[in-house]
């Protein structure tokens, strides 16, 4: 091109990965914990590499997850995805997401606002590993303490 500029094409996985992640962020907003649990694949694996003592650092399995995000909308009611950036990166299966969550603890009623990383790998259409990374210590100060947060989601 004589201008110098160049227009990038999304391939239809780019665009799918994209759909992909609308979709799971849909299903938080819609506190269907359910379907973004059935997202996982059968031995899909959620780990939080900077979980704090008490906490898991790796569920394993859809119906775990399942387990596990069972009682989320009863901990906090995420109202909207305040700010949300994914990145492709140079493995089409492989997304980044940086995203801040907002919304209210459910307990004691106060706003909630959060920031997170997370890594989702995606293959035929479920996600295989998806790696949350977040600030304990945030969470903790958002719930009321860190015996708050690990009640609310320790293993």
């Amino acid at each position: 091109m004589a201008s110098g500029r160049y227009r990038i094409v999304r391939t239809s996985k780019e665009a799918a990965m994209r759909d992909f992640v609308e979709h799971a962020l849909d299903l938080l907003l819609e506190h269907d914990m359910a379907g973004f649990a059935g997202l996982w694949a059968e031995d899909g694996v959620l780990e939080f590499p900077f979980a704090g003592p008490g906490y898991p650092k790796r569920v394993e399995g859809r119906d775990a997850i399942r387990e596990y995000l069972r009682d989320y909308p009863n901990l906090l009611d995420i109202r909207e995805i305040a700010a949300k950036t994914v990145h492709e990166t140079a493995d089409p299966a492989v997304v980044v997401v940086e995203l801040t969550v907002a919304g209210i603890v459910v307990a004691s009623q106060k706003p909630y606002e959060l920031s997170y990383v997370a890594v989702i790998t995606v293959e035929d259409g479920e996600i295989r590993t998806y790696r949350d990374y977040w600030s304990p210590l945030a969470a903790a100060e958002i719930l009321g303490g860190v015996d708050e947060l690990t009640a609310a989601f320790g293993g």
